[in-house]
């Protein structure tokens, strides 16, 4: 009868079980259903039954010649030989894989982060990580809070290292509690205030300000407006290298997070914003609820919030 397909049935591609080509490998390689067996932990007439099967889903055609002594293979079982192997290999393969994957020594890590996290937390994870799983290729994307949200929801990432700013929606994605950023106002260095630490925001409300949007709503100048002025743009920067160089050149003042205050550069000082309330914005990372995660990405999120406590517990520098 053919198939949907127009070929017959003898074409079709047989079900073979692979305990099937498990026994007939070691009775090849061994010449003898009685010393397969024994390897194999079975009785000869389950090794013979075994290998019946296989004959008969294989057409019927005799896979080995018994022999006074021994099987022998015949051009048929020759010709299986390579196949299931393959199979054989194949599995093994899988088997090492998958218990890689287990215990976190191999697979994949893909994982977002916003800007400032790459100046010191990201490197330093990286670096501790590769040290401990060598074999675990990592993938890593930049973006804000809100684009790496959706990168997660749609599967695209394993996790995603985020913070509150721009007020995204949170509350969809299992949180682990990273770290709470402070802020530090970027100044030229022959700034009035640049002897002075810590200071109020509210002394800089008559201030030029530096900021990657002209509005500070969902942005860290929204610790401005919690503090009761509006700070007034004058320059919309969005490159943090940039934002330094307006800076130097006296053009307005910026805010800084603590996680980029390592990569400022010499001819800005950092004043101290003192902390009113709650922190100026938490970090997390961030995965899908209810989705399950490798050993490796457990791994990572796990090095992930030691270097967070490593850079909460020594403080950013301030000039």
């Amino acid at each position: 009868m053919p198939t949907p397909h127009g070929s017959s049935a003898r074409d079709a591609v047989p079900d073979l079980s692979t305990v099937w080509l498990r026994v007939f490998l070691e009775v090849a390689r061994h010449g003898s259903f009685t010393v397969a067996a024994r390897a194999l932990g079975w009785t000869q007439s389950a090794v013979s039954r075994q290998i019946s099967s296989l004959e008969g889903a294989l057409g019927g055609a005799p896979l080995f010649d018994r022999l006074p002594r021994g099987v022998a293979l015949t051009e048929a079982g020759r010709v299986l030989v390579p196949h299931a192997e393959a199979v054989a290999e194949a599995l093994h393969g899988a088997g090492r894989e998958l218990a890689a994957l287990r215990e976190g020594a191999g697979g994949r890590v893909r994982f977002g982060a916003f800007p400032t996290a790459d100046s010191a937390l990201v490197p330093r994870a990286l670096a501790a990580f590769r040290d401990r799983h060598p074999g675990v290729h990592l993938s890593r994307e930049e973006g804000l809070t809100p684009r790496l949200l959706e990168r997660l929801a749609s599967g695209h990432l394993d996790l995603a290292i985020v913070s509150t700013t721009g007020r995204a929606p949170l509350d969809a994605y299992e949180l682990r509690h990273l770290l709470d950023e402070s802020l530090y106002v970027a100044v030229p260095t022959g700034h009035p205030l640049a002897g002075q630490r810590p200071i109020r925001l509210a002394q800089l409300a008559d201030a030029d300000w530096i900021s990657g949007s002209p509005h500070p709503e969902g942005t860290l100048l929204d610790a401005a407006l919690r503090q009761g002025f509006r700070p007034r743009v004058a320059h919309v920067v969005g490159e943090w290298t940039a934002k330094q160089g307006y800076v130097a050149a006296g053009l307005g003042v910026a805010l800084v997070p603590a996680l980029a205050a390592d990569s400022v550069r010499a001819d800005i000082a950092l004043l101290t914003v003192l902390d009113e309330g709650a922190p100026a914005r938490a970090v997390y990372a961030a995965t899908v609820r209810g989705r399950s995660l490798s050993a490796a990405t457990e791994a990572f999120l796990g090095v992930l919030a030691e270097e967070a406590r490593r850079i909460g517990s020594s403080g950013a520098p301030v000039a």
